[in-house]
């Protein structure tokens, strides 16, 4: 049984199924919500273990044992709140998290019964529960410092080191390129999974902690440089994410009809009703992690007659889940691996592309076979990975396109910190991104408080 199908058993109860959760538009939600008794049952699944493994695999280490005993108490806003003191935004990492190779992997569970308990599903019945009943925010800043702080980028990073910077007493700044907050949430994650506008409403119920102020339109070495904010801000920092993607160097990359898949979902996100987005007959999604899956899967509920998904390696080596990658195969997208695009195919319109066959050689290289074939397209979408945009960042050492920080999330420019995707502090998941930005707040604290002695 595969991860996905495990997961459709345990929610039998709902009567879901990825096949029968589509709207007419195919973007329903991908995990529909639990009720109160399906989340009263899953949590007396819990064997609330002393030193769980769970808590140790989450990134924000979530007191997991606690706030499931909470959910089945009748308590599930003093879940909540557990949830929310260790994790910001809870609410999107319970839809968003790849749970199935991080808590829920741990979940002793998995021995004892082969599924685990439904730890991310739980988790969104909390947060929502909290949210739904427009109570007061659940927590209270700390005594005003006169700090003030600017923060770079509305994403996760951002968001969740604003929040915790707030809660100690400091008065927040953010500047957001966008007309919107949320980064990737907002952006960059598929619309099965943030339905119902949630990446807006959480940002909503995060700012509720008070003083926090959001400027949009403010994009770095743009509108706003990094001098500047040193001079006017008793600290800075950088949540930048990674706002370039990396190319594929063949000849024809900048045809029409050949985009980034990040483009495409961002622009999906965006569209309403969803069926107005434009979508190719024959789609070529090249890459292999969870942003591929992410195209390629809308790509064909949107429409598309053929989706083909193209990695250069095998299963094992897509970033992506096992889940991620059920859900495509179960969506009707093809799947080819080992094979690396070649050419793209173009005579006055996009034609398709040509691939060559890969192996590894005796050394364990990656190398072409020289046998090639060729898949016809009219849209070619590419999730080959992204880079930092170095745009107004001297004074920070960058390698291997990362900002180095130190264990304190410090930049090589004092007084000057970083958290998120454009650091390298673990996977490139929003639950990290939200640890980053909740650690660099404690640190910045501490740094304020050292400059102020």
């Amino acid at each position: 049984m595969t991860i996905l199908q495990a997961k459709q058993a345990q929610k039998s109860g709902a009567n879901h199924s990825v096949a029968d959760s589509h709207t007419d538009d195919g973007f329903s939600d991908l995990h529909p919500a639990y009720s109160t008794l399906q989340a009263m049952a899953e949590s007396n699944r819990c064997l609330y273990c002393y030193d769980a493994p769970c808590v140790t695999a989450c990134p924000t280490s979530i007191d997991i044992p606690s706030f499931i005993r909470k959910i089945s108490t009748a308590n599930p806003d003093g879940a909540a709140k557990t949830i929310l003191s260790a994790n910001i935004m809870g609410g999107t990492c319970a839809r968003a998290c790849p749970t199935e190779v991080l808590c829920e992997e741990a979940c002793v569970r998995n021995v004892a019964e082969d599924t685990a308990v439904e730890i991310g599903s739980l988790q969104r019945f909390a947060v929502d529960h909290l949210m739904a009943r427009d109570l007061p925010h659940p927590f209270k800043r700390a005594p005003e410092t006169g700090k003030q702080i600017a923060i770079i980028g509305a994403g996760p990073a951002g968001l969740s080191c604003a929040h915790r910077a707030a809660m100690l007493g400091h008065d927040v700044t953010v500047f957001e390129a966008k007309a919107k907050p949320g980064g990737l949430n907002e952006y960059g994650l598929a619309a099965y999974k943030m339905t119902d506008d949630f990446a807006q409403r959480e940002v909503e119920f995060l700012l509720g902690i008070g003083g926090i102020r959001i400027e949009y339109g403010k994009a770095l070495g743009t509108d706003i440089n990094l001098q500047a904010l040193k001079d006017s801000y008793d600290a800075v920092f950088v949540g930048v994410g990674l706002g370039s993607t990396n190319n594929l160097g063949l000849k024809g990359e900048e045809f029409p009809g050949v985009d980034d898949a990040i483009k495409f979902i961002e622009q999906l996100r965006q569209t309403e009703p969803k069926s107005d987005m434009p979508v190719g007959n024959n789609v070529i999604v090249i890459g292999g992690g969870n942003t591929a899956i992410d195209a390629a899967v809308q790509a064909k509920r949107l429409g598309a007659g053929e989706v083909t998904l193209v990695y250069r390696r095998g299963p094992e080596n897509m970033s992506a889940t096992e889940f991620e990658q059920d859900l495509a195969k179960t969506n009707g997208v093809v799947v080819r691996y080992w094979a690396k695009p070649v050419a793209i195919k173009a005579n006055g319109k996009l034609m398709g592309m040509s691939f060559e066959k890969t192996e590894l050689d005796a050394s364990g290289k990656l190398v072409g076979t020289g046998e090639t074939f060729d898949i016809p397209a009219d849209q070619i979408l590419k999730a080959i990975g992204q880079k930092i945009k170095p745009d107004d960042l001297a004074g920070m050492e960058i390698t291997g396109g990362k900002i180095i920080v130190d264990d304190t999330y410090q930049t090589t420019a004092p007084g000057v910190f970083a958290g998120g995707d454009c650091i390298k502090s673990g996977e490139d998941l929003t639950v990290q991104s939200v640890e980053d930005g909740k650690q660099a707040a404690i640190a910045i604290d501490a740094f304020l408080k050292t400059a102020s002695a």
